[in-house]
């Protein structure tokens, strides 16, 4: 657990868990570091892995001005500089997904594999909306409403059918929990994704391994816009969750490590039998 502080003079914080090839976690808009605690014992057996609380998110310094996506490349690069990094694996989970894209197109040999876990590579009509909605409930600045108008779009019927009353405790944690600031900086990083988009050209110029993660009920983050991505990209798998939403990696938490830890171990082997 520790801070870095980028070109910028920006503080971020960032935490290194286990040993082997670095892996870089890039989580959702709503995310943080913390978010990750059930996936990091075992990842952790596997790989090295580097969770990045991006500026606005978790315990990273909170931002005084506007940004797009696109600023948080400097900021993962600086980390890698830091941490003495030439090269990584990066996963990225939906807003996570669309800044480990820039760096992948901006850094291609920094990046030795590329996941993107509910990520899209636009900001379609309906995707714009749900963040202006999201943008509305945190305006309020009361974490239990926030809650009840948020978070029922990134988890699947199923879940709620099955997990609500955790949902419920959940609910409870957000009300405790979540202040103005909080609410301030997920505002700032929903307003950044105004514009996003990564180019089809772009998308086919990525030359390293590509495994997309997607969900049947993701709402979020549609399999056919996963599957338009799929199909521009030359060394691509895709991989659906049944039965999942946007909150897949939670949801189906099992299903979610083993795919990528596959993905990893195939690739890191695949490196390691390479010639010298």
């Amino acid at each position: 657990m520790a801070i870095v502080e980028t070109r910028d003079g920006r503080k971020l914080y960032y935490e290194e868990h286990g040993e082997g090839e670095p892996v870089l976690l890039l989580g959702g808009i709503m995310m943080s570091a913390a978010s990750w605690v059930a996936h990091v014992p075992i990842l952790s057996q596997h790989v090295r892995l580097i969770l990045l609380d991006l500026r606005d998110q978790g315990q990273s310094e909170k931002a005084t001005e506007p940004y797009l996506v696109e600023d948080h490349v400097s900021d993962v690069i600086d980390l890698l500089e830091e941490l003495g990094v030439p090269s990584v694996h990066v996963l990225g989970l939906s807003y996570g997904g669309q800044v480990a894209q820039r760096v992948a197109v901006s850094h291609p040999a920094r990046i030795r594999t590329l996941i993107l876990a509910n990520s899209n590579h636009f900001i379609s009509n309906h995707l714009a909306e749900i963040g202006r909605a999201w943008q509305v409930a945190a305006d309020l600045n009361d974490g239990e409403r926030f809650f009840q108008l948020a978070v029922p779009f990134i988890y699947s019927r199923s879940f709620y059918e099955q997990y609500l009353e955790v949902l419920q405790q959940r609910q409870a944690i957000f009300k405790a929990l979540l202040t103005k600031e909080w609410f301030d900086g997920f505002g700032r990083l929903c307003r950044s994704t105004e514009g996003f988009q990564t180019s089809q050209q772009e998308l086919h110029d990525l030359s390293m391994p590509v495994l997309l993660i997607g969900a049947s009920d993701d709402m979020i983050t549609p399999e056919r816009d996963m599957e338009a991505m799929q199909r521009e990209i030359s060394q691509c798998e895709f991989v659906s969750l049944p039965d999942a939403g946007h909150g897949a990696f939670l949801e189906k938490a099992g299903a979610f490590l083993t795919v990528i830890i596959g993905f990893l171990l195939k690739h890191s082997k695949m490196r390691s039998d390479e010639p010298s």
